[in-house]
């Protein structure tokens, strides 16, 4: 199943290229493996991915091998959802978010120009 997934698997290392520098908007998913709220929003992030494919990059950075990233934005808790636009967050969702409504951020954000 891993191998179909649309979504990006961030590092420390790959944060800046995958993220920052991206040109299209990038939904961040920063999340753990011992985090149940993380697991129910999972089927979530990976529909998105799939939706938004091409429009927008979804992405997920696990927080305890990534301390660097997640420090660097300040994540206290998780799930928490970074939105990205020209390297800026733009917006951010903590907890388990309905997809409604992040698909609608993601769509607004895909809509604007660069």
């Amino acid at each position: 199943m891993a191998d179909t997934a649309k979504y990006v698997t961030l590092t420390d290392a790959n944060f800046e290229q995958e993220v920052i520098n991206s040109d299209q908007p990038v939904l961040v998913d920063f999340w753990a493996t011992w985090c149940g709220p993380c697991r129910v929003i999972a089927p979530t992030i990976e529909k998105l991915a799939a939706d938004f494919d091409g429009k927008a990059k979804v992405a997920k950075l696990d927080v305890d091998n990534n301390p660097q990233t997640a420090q660097a934005f300040g994540i206290r808790s998780i799930p928490t959802l970074l939105f990205f636009k020209g390297g800026q967050v733009v917006d951010q969702k903590v907890g388990v978010v309905p997809e409604k409504i992040l698909a609608q951020t993601l769509e607004s954000l895909a809509a604007q120009p660069a």
